[in-house]
């Protein structure tokens, strides 16, 4: 029923309705609650909105910093750590900017 509900938000609202009549209040809470938030990818084009919808673009950028990180096993101190990790970021930042894109502003 949400499968079909997340792309209308008035048919969301209906399940909202209808998850609270059979007892799960809970969940037809939480939908009010993030109702707004659900379609904020909506504003982004067409084509990104798949890719925004999921969380594996995240996903991926802490596993990279996961397998890269653990190379050097130990650090020093927090600052250290904090380095490592920002340069594993601007890395793949650049990747993305100059040609390994995730998502293209040309539409």
């Amino acid at each position: 029923m949400l499968k079909d509900a997340i792309e209308d938000e008035r048919k969301m609202q209906e399940a909202a309705v209808i998850l609270d009549g059979m007892g799960y209040k809970k969940s037809a809470d939480t939908i009010d609650r993030f109702r707004f938030d659900l379609w904020n990818y909506k504003s982004f084009p067409r084509s990104h909105w798949r890719k925004i919808r999921t969380t594996n673009g995240l996903e991926r950028i802490n596993k990279e910093l996961k397998r890269r990180s653990r190379v050097s096993g130990a650090y020093s101190n927090d600052q250290s750590l904090l380095r490592v990790a920002v340069c594993i970021m601007m890395d793949i930042n650049e990747d993305w900017v100059t040609g390994n894109s995730y998502l293209s502003l040309e539409e």
